[in-house]
């Protein structure tokens, strides 16, 4: 496990961690561990930059493109350089 040591803590930060972890029943050292896991967690159900796209403006309804046609057929890339 890892150690940290967070200098420089303003007295009133300090108090209302106090206050947060003694109304949680948990010493300061368990709630800023609580505090500190909870920010970096990755929020459950997270599919992706995508999905949150198609969620987020999915009630505007989808747009229909038309492709023009190749003139030409496509080619696989040359790799030999």
């Amino acid at each position: 496990m890892a150690a940290l040591t967070i200098r420089k803590l303003d007295e009133s930060v300090k108090r209302r961690l106090q206050s947060r972890a003694a109304s949680r029943g948990r010493s300061m050292e368990a709630e800023a561990r609580a505090i500190l896991t909870e920010a970096v967690s990755e929020p459950e159900g997270s599919a992706g930059l995508f999905s949150a796209l198609l969620e987020r403006f999915a009630m505007l309804g989808g747009v229909d493109l038309e492709l023009p046609q190749r003139a030409e057929r496509s080619r696989a890339a040359d790799l030999s350089a």
